[in-house]
C-alpha cells in the first residue's frame, strides 16, 4: 500500500493535535480524472469506515477506501517546505507521465496546503478541471 515519509507523519501530528473535532486518522482517496490522469484528496477523517485499509506512519493512522486501494499501491506521500512551495505530496511511481494539450504532465501532484484537512492534489491539468 502507500506510505508516509516521517516529515510528513511530523506535519499531520501539529495538524491533528491542533483540530477541536477529534480525529481518528488521514482519509487519503484517488477519483479518476481526464486526459490530466488521477485526482488525489486528503482529509481528515472521525472514523474508520467499513473496508478501510487502515495504516500507521508515525504515530497517525492513514485510511483508504478499497475503491482508491488499488491506485495507491506504492504510492508515497511526503511534506515539502521550500521557497517555492509549501504542502504535501503525492508521488505515484505506477502513474506514467504523460502530457496533454496544455504541457502538464502527472505522476507527481502537489497538495499546496499546509492544513491537510480539505488538502487535494491532482496530476496535471489541461482544462478539464484537473488543475
Amino acid at each position: 500500500m502507500l506510505t508516509v515519509t516521517d516529515v510528513a507523519s511530523r506535519k499531520l501530528n501539529e495538524i491533528i493535535a491542533q483540530q477541536q473535532e477529534p480525529v481518528f486518522g488521514l482519509r487519503v482517496h484517488v477519483s479518476e480524472g481526464c486526459c490530466s490522469g488521477p485526482s488525489y484528496g486528503m482529509s481528515l477523517a472521525p472514523q474508520a469506515e467499513d473496508g478501510d485499509w487502515i495504516g500507521e506512519f508515525g504515530g497517525v493512522k492513514v485510511l483508504v477506501d478499497p475503491q482508491s486501494a488499488p491506485m495507491l499501491e506504492g504510492v508515497s506521500i511526503d511534506y515539502v517546505e521550500t521557497l517555492e512551495a509549501q504542502g504535501f505530496t503525492i508521488n505515484n511511481p505506477n502513474v506514467t507521465a504523460r502530457e496533454c494539450g496544455c504541457g502538464n504532465g502527472h505522476g507527481h501532484a502537489h497538495a499546496g496546503a499546509a492544513d491537510a484537512t480539505q488538502a487535494s492534489a491532482r496530476g496535471g491539468g489541461c482544462g478539464c478541471g484537473g488543475h
